[in-house]
């Protein structure tokens, strides 16, 4: 498909807007991509949102790993969750909400120095129940913490920055180094896991999506099985992607690059941190942002999608 420089140019302004629009809703810390990079996946999280006149924020899941002098790697609990949209484009800048365990801990004792990365391919649900979980790593990389939080980090670095609403929540900005090369409408896995020195006092946890607003960027059935959906009632929605973030027993080798994870296990929600009593009866998502450099050819569909997550928000705000 053929796209006229006109076109591609309001599509530009279109998503601008929508992805602008959809961290303005959100009540958070403000994005941070490079020019050029827009929104292709979008699981908001947790934070101040009142549900039946009751506001809850969410809570945190173990995802860090402890260095051994011993043996020269990291081990610990890891989080990673599923997901897919709809391009054919790369990853190339991510972002993420967590905080400090257990809290509260104001500051922080020891911040986080490094994040591991690593985006992992699908082992999915069998037919006799069992849930998906990641299986091989496909792209691994560690991003060290900034020298400084003002505009994006330089690639293979990260930013911190304290968000108001939840007590003692966190957003990340990462710049990868290496794209993952992402195939439209297919399922992979996303780890991300503090690494801490031996000596370090804190631990760190990923924190869990708003399940009242729906990614609209993500796929969908029949392209992909259960893909994003409501798993609950039109007036009460809760939006899933497939079946569940999982935790694991953990272990890292830098010098090699070897992930090995063991002891999956499904995450579920937190009656009354993250909704009502009877919200723990559902599979639980992570919050992150997934950023891409499109080729043209995919522009007026992110677009197209941008602004119906704009849409979404806004009757969803003026309900």
């Amino acid at each position: 498909m053929k796209v006229s420089n006109t076109l591609v140019g309001q599509s530009l302004a279109l998503f601008a807007v929508a992805a602008g629009a959809a961290m303005f809703a959100a009540g958070n810390a403000r994005g941070d991509p490079y020019p050029g990079q827009i929104l292709k996946f979008d699981q908001e999280p947790l934070n101040n949102v009142n549900i039946n006149g009751a506001v809850y924020n969410g809570t945190d899941e173990a995802s860090w790993a402890t260095s051994s002098t011993s043996t020269g790697g990291y081990s610990g609990p890891g989080v990673a969750d599923d997901f897919a949209d709809l391009y054919n484009t790369p990853v190339v800048h991510i972002s993420w909400w967590g905080s400090y365990l257990p809290t509260p801990v104001v500051p922080p004792v020891t911040p986080v120095s490094q994040f591991l990365i690593s985006f992992e391919s699908d082992v999915p649900a069998s037919p006799t129940g069992g849930f998906s979980h990641p299986g091989s790593p496909l792209l691994v990389q560690t991003l060290t913490r900034a020298t400084t939080s003002v505009g994006p980090p330089p690639p293979d670095q990260f930013t911190e920055q304290a968000v108001s609403g939840a007590s003692n929540l966190y957003f990340y900005n990462g710049e990868l180094s290496i794209p993952f090369q992402e195939k439209a409408n297919t399922v992979y896995w996303l780890k991300i896991v503090a690494l801490l020195g031996p000596s370090d006092t804190s631990q760190w946890g990923w924190h869990n999506r708003d399940y009242t607003t729906q990614d609209l960027l993500a796929s969908t059935p029949p392209a992909v099985v259960p893909g994003e959906r409501n798993v609950n009632t039109a007036a009460s929605p809760v939006w899933s992607f497939q079946d569940d973030a999982v935790t694991s027993s953990f272990n890292y080798f830098p010098t090699n690059g070897v992930v090995e994870e063991t002891n999956f296990s499904p995450l579920f929600y937190h009656d009354n941190a993250d909704g009502p009593t009877g919200i723990s009866s559902f599979s639980e998502d992570m919050a992150y942002r997934l950023y891409t450099t499109p080729e043209p050819d995919s522009l007026a569909l992110l677009a197209a999608g941008g602004l119906g997550l704009l849409l979404k928000r806004k009757r969803m705000r003026f309900a």
